[in-house]
């Protein structure tokens, strides 16, 4: 069966992150979106866990309504790196929460604690407590671990081969991550690292699973790619919406070139703020091959942004939770999952406004344009002025084809322009449908 997963998210209990991250609301809002497993966070602050083990369990999953949760927890480790953490039962989590507790000031205060440890000695006690790690959104600048490492044996060190998967994070697709060698015989997560529960930030990225059930076991061997299990989508946003996708200015976001930043030795001549490289061009440092090579385990990569986000962008609103939004974002789901809306279900049966419906077709068809991200501000996603998109069924639905700005733009900017960029859905035969489970 395929399930749709997001395993890295934040609880209340994290600091930056929404009080309303609570189990009951994350279940709800997970159930409409069409996600049924979805990570914890913060699985070792004894508040939130108290509460996970409050629900009922079952082959290493809690269940609430529609959703079933896997105990997960970000840390931070002592070279500022990030690494994601699943473990199958609430006594390793326990036993992970003991082994680190003497290695951090605030394990018991906030949901993603930092550990005075190395990635390694942090993968050395997840790896004894009987669960997995990775490198959480492992291109951002910074906390990602290739804003500090060349290679995953510089962190992890001789655990470096039980890495068995990295987090791509909002401003990388696998068109980035399969330029690097190393990073080949790894499983790509696309996860959302939500704050909130709401629509835009819960599953804005997500991934496609083959399962043999929904289980803690099964998911490991989807991500080990054993005995059938595996992954067999990745869902994302377009690379170059990312907040740190471009070299650019923290403080005014003007946007420079690699050698720019050199040139200028890290600061902005407008405004004297820091000029941070960008995911785009760090990769381009990094990479072994000039164009992404697919090891032949890859799933396609599908580009879409949340369904409240397409609706704003179509009826003109600059926020996706203005109540005209949010209107019709609920009339939409009322019948069908957002993903099943976003992906599988026939346009001409939408009952929603006709520049909504078109929107919609737009994405399907990839006739969008995306500035740019970069410094710590969002890209943008824009449908072209141009485009005239059918509301017809497509049979091609699933792949989605990008159109990223780079230096020249939009028609009514005579400042930005248009190229195309890779990193659609790659289509690998038949498509399947997301929405078997």
């Amino acid at each position: 069966m395929k399930v749709n997963l997001d395993l890295h998210i934040h609880s209340k209990y994290s600091t930056a992150v929404s009080r309303d991250m609570e189990l009951p609301e994350i279940s709800r809002e997970a159930a409409r979106k069409g996600v049924k497993i979805v990570g914890t966070g913060d699985c070792l602050h004894p508040l939130w866990l108290d509460a996970i083990r409050r629900l009922p369990e079952q082959d290493g999953l809690f269940i609430l309504g529609e959703t079933l949760f896997l105990l997960t927890v970000e840390v931070e480790d002592s070279h500022r790196v990030h690494h994601l953490i699943f473990l199958p039962d609430v006594s390793k989590a326990l036993e992970l929460r003991e082994s680190f507790l003497p290695h951090s000031s605030n394990l018991e205060k906030d949901g993603r604690p930092r550990l005075h440890l190395n990635g390694a000695e942090i993968a050395d006690r997840v790896i004894e407590a009987g669960g997995l790690i990775g490198p959480s959104h492992a291109f951002t600048p910074w906390t990602g671990i290739f804003a500090y490492y060349r290679r995953l044996s510089e962190c992890y060190q001789e655990k470096a081969d039980r890495i068995r998967f990295i987090e791509l994070g909002l401003s990388a697709d696998t068109d980035y991550a399969d330029r690097i060698r190393d990073l080949s015989t790894r499983t790509f997560l696309s996860n959302s690292d939500a704050h909130s529960p709401r629509s835009n930030k819960l599953a804005r990225e997500f991934n496609q699973m083959e399962l043999e059930s929904p289980s803690y076991d099964d998911i490991i061997l989807a991500i080990n790619r054993e005995k059938g299990r595996h992954m067999s989508l990745n869902i994302g946003l377009y690379p170059a919406e990312g907040k740190y996708n471009r070299t650019a200015c923290t403080r005014c976001f003007r946007q420079y070139t690699a050698v720019q930043k050199d040139e200028l030795m890290g600061r902005c001549p407008d405004c004297r703020g820091q000029i941070k490289l960008g995911v785009r061009d760090r990769i381009s440092l990094l990479a072994d091959f000039p164009e992404a090579v697919h090891p032949d385990h890859r799933p396609p990569y599908l580009h879409l942004i949340p369904l409240a986000e397409i609706i704003a962008i179509a009826l003109g609103y600059k926020s996706a939770m203005t109540a005209g939004v949010q209107r019709s974002w609920r009339a939409l789901t009322e019948k069908r999952t957002e993903i099943e809306v976003l992906v599988e279900a026939d346009l001409s049966l939408l009952e929603a406004e006709p520049r909504v419906v078109e929107a919609i077709a737009s994405f399907r068809q990839g006739l969008v344009e995306v500035v740019p991200g970069g410094g710590g501000k969002y890209g943008q996603v824009r449908l072209p002025v141009a485009a005239k998109a059918s509301v017809q069924r497509d049979d091609n639905r699933c792949n989605a084809r990008t159109m990223a700005a780079d230096t020249e733009g939009f028609p009514d900017d005579p400042d930005l322009g248009t190229r195309e960029a890779p990193g659609g859905a790659r289509e690998k035969g038949g498509q399947s449908s997301i929405f078997d489970f």
